[in-house]
């Protein structure tokens, strides 16, 4: 392992969309990639891709018992905890006026956007306390501070994301750094259930990776606390 690579990046929903051209972006950048996806397909490919510098795995968010066990697996194979932490993995409800939304389908975007973002929380912050250092960056959404129709249990889970990340940021020590990020509109598979064709009107996860990566890099502790978007 190339222990000499700049910074430790861990980033959960990298099997797609903005966590893999993230992913992409920070190891093109010379930095160390730590991901999950719940595809096993995906991560293995990706990590016969890059190689023994970066580590994917196969994690549900939505297990803590499984984030618990990726947890210890890490610690034990990188040199320190990371750097950053980017709680991307998320899912959308399938579009409905709230009445109409399948009990099932509110579940899963609160075990994922909700739990999921708790649990890598819980496993992995204490490690980050240790070294008085490093930035959390929970993936919040114009969803997440405002509204539209059909999607209320989406906004409800990142209006749920910035309240957690703004208490988390007033318990951190001192030298470390929360920040709710929204990322934008981005045409993803996510944004295209939403908007359907007019989604292709917006950047790729590819272009908006070469400024998100730059302004999440450029993170401190002036930061910490404040509800910011990828402009």
């Amino acid at each position: 392992m190339n222990t000499t690579l700049s910074k430790t990046i861990l980033i959960t929903g990298v099997s797609k969309g903005l966590g893999k051209a993230l992913a992409e972006k920070f190891i093109q950048m010379g930095h160390r990639v730590i991901g999950c996806s719940r595809s096993e397909a995906i991560t293995e490919s990706l990590q016969k891709r890059y190689g023994n510098d970066h580590h994917f795995s196969a994690v549900d968010v939505s297990d803590y018992n499984a984030v618990y066990r990726w947890f210890k697996f890490l610690q034990t194979h990188i040199p320190n905890a990371p750097d950053f932490l980017i709680n991307n993995a998320a899912i959308i409800n399938k579009p409905h006026p709230i009445w109409d939304v399948d009990p099932n389908d509110f579940g899963k975007v609160m075990d994922i956007n909700i739990k999921g973002t708790f649990h890598v929380l819980r496993a992995f912050v204490p490690w980050m306390i240790q070294r008085n250092m490093g930035v959390i960056i929970n993936f919040s959404s114009g969803w997440g501070r405002s509204v539209s129709p059909e999607v209320g249990p989406y906004c409800a889970s990142k209006f749920a994301i910035e309240g957690m990340t703004l208490a988390l940021a007033q318990e951190l020590p001192s030298g470390m750094v929360a920040v709710p990020l929204n990322p934008g509109i981005i045409d993803t598979d996510m944004l295209r259930e939403c908007f359907g064709r007019t989604a292709s009107s917006y950047p790729g996860p590819s272009e908006w990776a070469n400024k998100a990566a730059p302004f999440i890099l450029s993170l401190s502790t002036k930061d910490t606390g404040k509800s910011l978007s990828v402009t």
